[in-house]
């Protein structure tokens, strides 16, 4: 049985650190100070195995209230998950099967214990409520909600206008995540700034069903890697938290000097002032490898708390590196995308003609600007994914 932690009362800065948006501030803020205990739920769609440090910006949020004495509520997605969200789509997700999102929420609960506390965290599952539903309480659910005010929404908007299609059952995932709220007796949602409509519906499906609606709020999308798109194992510029410690470490050694501040506060246990004096120091000309060797040791004590120096520092206090992978393929012109999938650093053609669209691929160092474009191996030809996956070809 879970004891319930006593209720700090002046938790209001701790809790709400970070946030870029409070939906009912005042209610939240007085229910938090005359000591309410809340019901705080946090959705999770686990759609892949791995859980990345943008991944913990919502979730180091969700410890933060627990750790005051509320209660934390972790909702598995295993039906949203088989939808996928649509939020910031331009197109339809593929959808998965119920064995690759239950293979998927074993490894991602593993993981997610290393930020929460096991034993005061309630799991549920939505399999719990949507399993039980009949067609007759689906279509009550859908009849709360209108059209319009789905298809206004940014993502859906944006693909109606240029005839791009919007699945019916992509308009269900919102109305299925907001009746998670219904089924937990959610007091307050946390979501990324991506899931800000989600959250809305959320608040509008508690009133239809009689009960108060949920406070919201929304914590900060992490830049990846590569300084500019969101942290995302698709792009190849994410740093996993159950990653060894010398990858961990040798990753955040890469994190742009521009973001170090940014991933201490996100994503690291630093207390506020030495934070404060971590900021002085990079504004005060410190040179910024100094600081960021602070924020990858910081990393891997979080996620590895016993692994030694030694581990991932070289003899030289520098982090451990690791050259390209030498790969072995035919001899023979064939587009860039297929020589990127028969190195073995992407799993389909289509997977390398988006990452080539987003400046993600690089032959010999240059940039690929189409993955399209005919290319012949060559002993020695270096292949890059990203800033970490390389590969040096052997021909035969």
């Amino acid at each position: 049985m879970k004891k319930q932690q006593n209720l700090d009362h002046g938790a209001w800065d701790a809790v709400t650190a970070g946030a870029v948006q409070i939906v009912n501030r005042d209610h939240l803020k007085s229910r938090i100070e005359r000591g309410d205990r809340l019901r705080v739920k946090l959705g999770l769609d686990p759609t892949k195995p791995d859980i990345h440090l943008g991944h913990t910006v919502q979730l180091r949020t969700l410890r933060r209230y627990q750790q005051h004495g509320h209660q934390a509520v972790l909702i598995i997605g295993d039906w949203t998950a088989r939808i996928g969200d649509p939020s910031g789509q331009n197109v339809t997700r593929p959808q998965l099967t119920k064995e690759e999102v239950t293979a998927a929420a074993t490894t991602y609960l593993d993981q997610a214990w290393k930020i929460l506390d096991e034993g005061e965290t309630e799991v549920r599952l939505q399999s719990e409520w949507f399993d039980k539903m009949h067609l007759e309480n689906v279509v009550q659910l859908t009849s709360r909600y209108t059209v319009a005010r789905m298809l206004a929404r940014e993502d859906f908007a944006k693909r109606t206008k240029d005839g791009r299609p919007v699945g019916m059952h992509e308009l269900l995932y919102p109305l299925l995540q907001a009746y998670d709220s219904v089924a937990v007796k959610s007091d307050l949602e946390l979501g990324g700034t991506d899931q800000t409509f989600n959250l809305l519906v959320g608040r509008d499906i508690q009133e239809a069903y009689g009960q108060p609606p949920q406070d919201i709020q929304t914590m900060p999308l992490l830049e990846g890697l590569d300084g500019v798109q969101k942290m995302s194992k698709s792009l190849d510029n994410y740093i996993g938290i159950d990653e060894p410690p010398a990858v961990i470490y040798r990753k955040a050694m890469s994190v742009p000097d521009q973001l170090i501040a940014r991933y201490l506060q996100l994503v690291t246990d630093i207390p506020p002032d030495q934070l404060a004096a971590e900021e002085r120091a990079l504004q005060q000309g410190e040179n910024p490898r100094d600081v960021k060797q602070r924020l990858a040791e910081r990393l891997v004590r979080q996620f590895h708390p016993n692994a030694a120096p030694s581990e991932y520092r070289g003899e030289s206090g520098g982090f451990v590196t690791a050259g390209p992978t030498t790969v072995e393929v035919a001899a023979g012109p064939r587009s860039i995308a297929q020589l990127f999938l028969d190195a073995g650093l992407v799993t389909s053609k289509s997977e390398a003609r988006r990452l080539a669209g987003q400046k993600g691929l690089t032959v010999n160092g240059q940039v690929v600007n189409s993955a399209e474009d005919k290319v012949e191996p060559t002993e020695g030809m270096v292949l890059q994914r990203g800033l970490h996956r390389v590969a040096r070809l052997r021909v035969r």
